[in-house]
């Protein structure tokens, strides 16, 4: 462990935003046999590479960029409808939990506020962690909306929006993310960072203030055992 990470697992956050997909649930996996299937409908094969190059992106943004790399920009539209849907069909069917993400999230409901900040549609967000029983230890779920001008993952909107609803400065809260474009969302909104999952390649996890391979990492587990608790609670 590093001094920076010492540091992190020292200090006290006054919220904590978590991500959803491939951070408290394990959907990455139905994401990526989504594209794969969206792909096929169409008679395509995603090129190489493009696993990681999809990693944390908002499905519209995923959708145009499906099309662009098969050089058919003009089937950005109906690749992105095919993607949410057959994506959609996947989660419910097999909602599951990310190792450590339950037990974590119940430790800390009911010291800190907490929220998830999501790229996906907020129906998504809602219906997994329903089914895991998850939701209800959640005071804010904030997703992109255009109405609401809130951009999606990688700009900041999703985290400074849900640290605001917290009621703290976004110095003051913590997130909680398994993609490079959550953690320079995060990162651009002014939130320390807890990275989480594979270690990206290169050093694109330098840009967390710790990485750490599960949600049940031990050291994490006494962080989120030692915080002082109840916080105080903001309404929504």
């Amino acid at each position: 462990m590093t001094t920076s990470d010492r540091h992190l697992l020292d200090w006290s956050p006054d919220a904590v935003v978590f991500d959803c997909d491939g951070t408290l649930m394990d959907s990455e996996r139905h994401w990526q046999e989504a594209r794969h299937r969206a792909f096929l409908e169409y008679g395509l094969q995603p090129p190489p590479g493009f696993t990681e190059q999809a990693l944390g992106l908002h499905y519209e943004d995923c959708g145009r960029l499906m099309a662009q790399s098969v050089h058919k920009p003009e089937l950005a539209q109906d690749l992105t409808a095919a993607l949410l849907d057959h994506f959609l069909a996947l989660v419910i069917d097999d909602p599951v939990t990310m190792p450590g993400a339950v037990p974590l999230v119940r430790l800390l409901s009911g010291r800190l506020p907490l929220a998830v900040a999501s790229n996906c549609p907020r129906v998504v967000v809602e219906g997994s962690l329903e089914r895991a029983g998850l939701l209800a230890h959640f005071q804010h779920l904030v997703v992109p909306d255009t109405g609401d001008r809130v951009r999606p993952k990688p700009h900041p909107d999703v985290y400074t929006v849900a640290a605001r609803l917290c009621g703290v400065a976004p110095h003051r809260a913590l997130a909680v993310e398994d993609s490079l474009t959550g953690v320079e969302a995060a990162r651009r909104a002014g939130l320390r960072i807890l990275g989480v999952g594979p270690r990206p390649k290169g050093d694109g996890a330098t840009r967390a203030d710790v990485w750490l391979p599960t949600l049940d990492a031990p050291e994490l587990l006494a962080w989120a055992h030692a915080l002082d608790g109840p916080r105080g609670r903001h309404g929504s």
